[in-house]
C-alpha cells in the first residue's frame, strides 16, 4: 500500500507541476488513445501499480486543465492545494459522514464549517445546512424544506402523502433562471413547467415591478449571480413582495452567493439575508474538489422533516448528523475539503481570492473594449461576456482559442447575441495568465477580423 500511494503522489504531483505550461485542451492524439480502454474487462486481476500506470499514462494527457490558471469555463476553479490534501487525506480515513456516534471527526467538521460559512455569507446562525454533491442538489434540497414548510402550513405532510392530492404550489422564476434550478423542480415534482416566468433586465436580474401577485403556497426562486453576466435579482424587493404574501424565498447562489464574504462585492448582496434558502457550490469559488456544495434553510426544522429518516439501525445522536440534512444516508466527508479551505484562507483570504477573480475579470473587459470588441454585460463580479462580431465570427474565434491551448473560454448566446463568456474563478490564476490569455484571444480575434 506504501509504494503505491507515493508512487500515485508523485504521479499526481508531476500531472499538476505540468499545467503551467501544458496546453490547457487535451490534444487530439491523447484524446484518440482514450480508444485503447474499451476493451474487454480482464479474466484474471490486475496489479494496482499497472492499473494506475494505465490510469496516468492514458488518461491524464487526455484531460482538460480544469485545475491550471487558466481554464475560465463553467465557473470552475482549480482545488486549493489545502484541499486537494485534504480531500487525500479524507480518503484514506474512509469515513462514511452520514452519522455523528460512528464518524465523531468528519461530523464534527461538517458542523464547525457550517458555522463558518453562516457567519462568512451574514446568515442567521441557526440555519439548517446540508452539504450536498453540487448546487444541482443544493437547490433540490433547500426547495425540498420550501416544499415541507408551505404544505404543512396548509395542513398536508407531503413527505408521507406525497403530492397526489395535495394542494397546489405556485414556483415564480426570473426568465433567465439557471437550469438546474429546473432540474431540481422537476425532481420534487414540482414541475419543470409549471413555472411563471417573471421578465428580466438588460443585464438578467428580475425586475421587481414585473412580479404576478401571489397568493397561495408559493416558491419564489431568485438569483445570486447570473450565469452569463454575474447580475444580481433586487433582492429586498423581491423578498418584500414575497413575503407580504406568504411565500418562501429561495436564493439559487451557486456562486454570486460568495460576494458577500468580499467587502468589494457584498453591495451586490443587499436584502440576500431576508430569503428564506440558499444554495451555493463550493467547487466554484471556494475550490475545492469536485461533488461539494451547500443548502441553507433558515427554518433548520423544515430541512430536518424534508430529510431525516429512522431505523432501528441507526444509532441516535445528540449531535449533529449530517444525514439527518441530506438527501444521502451514506456520503463521503465532503465537509473536510471545505473545512480546509477555510482554514487555510481564513476570513482575509477568502475576501482576496474573490477581489483577485473580480479584478481580473474587469481587466479581461478593459482589454477587450480597447481593442474594439464588444462586452456584452456590466462586469460587476467575475463573468465577461464579449463577441467578435457576427455569430459565425465568434464562434470562430471560440472554436480556434480552444484549440489554440493557451486558455479555455466557452461559449453562450445571451438575449440573442452570441458570445464568448469568461469566468475567471481561480485561486491559480495570476495576473500574468489574464495577460497570457488576454493576448492569445485579441491575437485570435485579429486573424478574424
Amino acid at each position: 500500500m506504501r509504494e503505491l500511494l507515493e508512487d500515485t503522489a508523485q504521479r499526481a504531483i508531476s500531472y499538476l507541476d505540468g499545467l503551467r505550461t501544458r496546453s490547457v485542451a487535451p490534444s487530439a492524439e491523447a484524446v484518440s488513445k482514450l480508444a485503447t480502454l474499451d476493451a474487454p474487462l480482464t479474466e484474471e486481476p490486475t496489479s494496482p501499480e499497472l492499473v494506475i500506470k494505465l490510469l496516468d499514462e492514458i488518461c491524464s494527457p487526455a484531460t482538460m486543465a480544469m485545475a491550471g490558471p487558466r481554464f475560465f469555463g463553467f465557473v470552475i476553479g482549480g482545488s486549493l492545494p489545502a484541499t486537494l490534501a485534504a480531500n487525500w487525506l479524507a480518503s484514506a480515513w474512509d469515513q462514511n459522514t452520514g452519522l455523528h456516534t460512528p464518524t465523531p471527526a468528519t461530523a464534527r467538521l461538517e458542523q464547525v464549517a457550517l458555522n463558518w460559512l453562516l457567519d462568512l455569507f451574514k446568515l442567521p446562525p441557526g440555519c439548517g445546512g446540508a452539504f450536498v454533491t453540487g448546487a444541482t442538489m443544493a437547490n433540490f434540497s433547500a426547495l425540498a424544506a420550501a416544499r415541507h414548510a408551505l404544505l404543512a402550513r396548509a395542513g398536508w405532510n407531503v413527505e408521507a402523502e406525497g403530492l397526489f392530492g395535495a394542494p397546489a404550489i405556485t414556483v415564480v422564476v426570473g426568465e433567465e433562471a439557471h437550469p438546474t434550478l429546473f432540474k431540481s423542480l422537476g425532481l420534487l415534482g414540482l414541475g419543470r413547467n409549471r413555472v411563471r416566468k417573471v421578465p428580466v433586465d438588460s443585464e438578467g436580474r428580475m425586475r421587481a415591478d414585473a412580479m404576478p401577485p401571489l397568493s397561495g403556497p408559493t416558491i419564489v426562486c431568485v438569483q445570486a449571480g447570473n450565469v452569463n453576466t454575474g447580475a444580481f435579482d433586487p433582492f429586498s424587493e423581491l423578498c418584500e413582495l414575497a413575503h407580504a404574501a406568504g411565500a418562501w424565498v429561495h436564493v439559487d447562489g451557486a456562486f454570486g452567493l460568495w460576494a458577500t464574504a468580499s467587502p468589494a462585492t457584498v453591495h451586490l448582496s443587499t436584502g440576500l439575508a431576508n430569503a428564506d434558502s440558499w444554495a451555493t457550490d463550493f467547487h466554484k469559488w471556494l475550490n475545492v474538489p469536485y461533488d461539494s456544495g451547500l443548502a441553507l434553510v433558515r427554518d433548520a426544522d423544515a430541512l430536518r422533516a424534508a430529510m431525516a429518516i429512522t431505523a432501528e439501525y441507526l444509532p441516535t445522536s445528540p449531535f449533529r448528523n449530517p444525514s439527518d440534512f441530506t438527501p444521502e444516508l451514506s456520503r463521503r466527508a465532503r465537509g473536510v475539503e471545505v473545512w480546509a479551505a477555510l482554514r487555510s484562507l481564513g476570513r482575509r483570504g477568502v475576501a482576496e481570492l474573490i477581489e483577485r477573480n473580480c479584478r481580473q475579470a474587469r481587466h479581461f473587459a478593459e482589454g477587450l473594449k480597447a481593442a474594439g470588441h464588444t462586452v456584452l454585460n456590466e462586469v460587476v463580479l467575475n463573468q465577461v461576456l464579449v463577441t467578435f462580431g457576427d455569430s459565425e465570427t465568434t464562434n470562430r474565434v471560440i472554436s480556434q482559442l480552444q484549440a489554440e491551448g493557451t486558455c479555455w473560454c466557452g461559449g453562450t448566446v445571451w438575449q440573442g447575441h452570441t458570445a464568448m463568456r469568461i469566468s475567471v474563478s481561480s485561486w491559480a490564476t495570476t495576473d500574468a495568465d489574464v495577460e497570457r490569455s488576454l493576448e492569445a484571444t485579441l491575437r485570435i480575434a485579429r486573424a478574424h477580423a
